[in-house]
């Protein structure tokens, strides 16, 4: 696992048990909703409505809220049309940034991520500029308890294109459109899972050292910060030593 999803899960961590839970029960709800309205509200049949409520109960939130996200998007009750954006840039030193954002004004949002780009040291970039240094795979997590041969030939006959052993259990990571039924066939076994999204992955990664690592994790803070900012994907890889630097200097 890279070490910037190990501080996208440190972050996410923190601001369940702090003053940001609040925005981070926005996002939650907002994918929880989206997912719902493009896929429907049946969880079994609708692999991202699954995985986004099952981040939502590892971030504690009520399940009175997840269940009327789910009918805001299914259109049981009211709520806002929030729309996927994704925003191409460069961040410190080059690297390649790609923002998920999920937002009802796409202008406002836009001249957001720009600003927070150039505020970060980086430079927001047109539709397809750093998109090919990235594969788009549906990720789901299993975590500790089978093998890593018992997971790849459960997740191989049921579609998946890799398995990779991760800090705690392994990623199962598949073809866009698999992610489901190889959901389907990992939950056939009874193991634990975790997340299971489409996301983005780095095709060529480039490793950090602190200086580098400090400037781009900056810009990701930014980015995150802002509440339309679903996910923020960048082609680079931060060891666990650098890591430990940065956290010790706080």
């Amino acid at each position: 696992m890279s070490g910037h999803n190990r501080w996208t899960k440190i972050k996410h961590k923190k601001a369940a048990m702090g003053a940001s839970k609040g925005k981070l029960f926005t996002k939650l709800i907002k994918e929880i909703t989206v997912a719902a309205r493009l896929g429907g509200g049946d969880t079994a049949g609708n692999a991202r409505l699954r995985g986004a409520i099952v981040s939502a109960r590892e971030a504690n939130m009520p399940q009175d809220n997840i269940t009327r996200a789910v009918k805001k998007g299914t259109g049981e009750l009211e709520g806002v049309h929030y729309e996927e954006q994704l925003y191409e840039g460069y961040g410190p030193g080059g690297v390649a940034v790609l923002v998920e954002v999920l937002t009802d004004n796409k202008n406002r949002t836009a001249g957001e991520v720009r600003f927070i780009f150039s505020r970060g040291g980086g430079n927001m970039g047109e539709t397809g500029s750093v998109g090919w240094m990235f594969e788009r795979r549906g990720v789901i997590e299993v975590k500790p308890g089978p093998t890593e041969d018992q997971v790849m030939e459960v997740a191989l006959d049921a579609g998946a294109v890799d398995v990779v052993p991760v800090d705690q259990g392994f990623e199962v990571r598949t073809e866009p459109n698999d992610l489901h039924k190889v959901v389907v066939g990992l939950e056939g076994k009874k193991w634990a899972l975790g997340e299971m999204k489409i996301t983005y992955l780095p095709k060529d990664p480039t490793r950090l050292d602190v200086a580098a690592a400090q400037k781009v994790l900056r810009l990701v803070d930014l980015l995150e910060e802002n509440e339309d900012v679903q996910n923020v994907h960048g082609n680079f890889e931060i060891d666990d030593a650098v890591m430990e630097q940065i956290a010790a200097a706080g």
